[in-house]
């Protein structure tokens, strides 16, 4: 809480949560939430709508405020497991609705805003850090457009929730609040260039689809500690300097490209 800065909002703004869920809510907002509402760990008996406590209607709650709070970005799938997430592991409705913020607003800002900005910007990040890092996979992945969306965007946009196994995610997610962004980019480049030989076997598209999502589970991925090691030592270095400078390029690109400029 207090590395993210949610302590300090919620601190600085008592009350605040609950003034959102007291307020009238938008009826297309609460149809959005609740179309998800069982999509969201499925396989947890906690959020099964007739479980007691019921998580169900926390994580409703979490939602439908973070949706008035930031108006912008509203709800949009990936928001359902992350907030999810976060009330299984602090067990409390509103330290989880300003972790929620501190990681949408501040850590995360545009990954989940309508038209994914953010979110894209990474994913052709990485491709240019991969090009770097592991050139080989970069030449593979280059061969087959638009791949990049394909294999890591559910990486990022549930930040390996379901991705990675649970104590892993954990560990991840401490870095997350603690270093910024820059971990997510870790973790990826580790996969890849720890699974170069795998994914370099690759001789069709469905073949480096199927790759990726093997090389998410096993014994590397299930050791936490050797793994988040590895993230740390496997791509070497990387500053948030490199990042945003890579960021700004591929936010031009995209732009250029959705306005039809060559």
């Amino acid at each position: 809480m207090a590395a993210s800065g949610a302590q300090e909002q919620l601190e600085k703004r008592p009350g605040y949560y609950q003034s959102l869920l007291a307020m009238e809510h938008d009826s297309k907002l609460k149809e959005t939430i609740h179309t998800d509402m069982h999509r969201t760990f499925p396989d947890n008996v906690l959020f099964k709508s007739k479980a007691e406590p019921g998580l169900q209607a926390v994580l409703y709650n979490v939602l439908l405020a973070y949706g008035h709070h930031n108006k912008a970005v509203g709800y949009c799938q990936g928001m359902n497991f992350i907030a999810g997430y976060l009330i299984i592991i602090t067990n409390d409705e509103e330290k989880s609705f300003w972790l929620m913020d501190a990681l949408l607003g501040r850590i995360l800002p545009d990954y989940y805003s309508p038209a994914m900005l953010g979110l894209k910007i990474d994913q052709e990040v990485l491709e240019e850090l991969v090009k770097v890092k592991a050139p080989a996979v970069g030449q593979l992945m280059a061969q087959y457009p638009g791949i990049w969306t394909l294999v890591v965007s559910r990486w990022f946009i549930c930040l390996y929730i379901d991705i990675l196994p649970i104590e892993t995610v954990l560990r991840v997610w401490d870095c997350l609040f603690y270093e910024g962004s820059k971990v997510l980019f870790r973790v990826a480049l580790t996969l890849i260039i720890h699974h170069q030989p795998e994914i370099l076997r690759a001789r069709s598209l469905p073949d480096v689809c199927d790759c990726f999502k093997q090389i998410t589970s096993g014994a590397f991925t299930l050791d936490c500690h050797t793994f988040m090691q590895k993230i740390f030592s496997e791509p070497g270095r990387l500053s948030m300097a490199t990042i945003e400078k890579l960021r700004k390029k591929c936010k031009q690109q995209i732009l250029d490209e959705e306005s039809g400029q060559p």
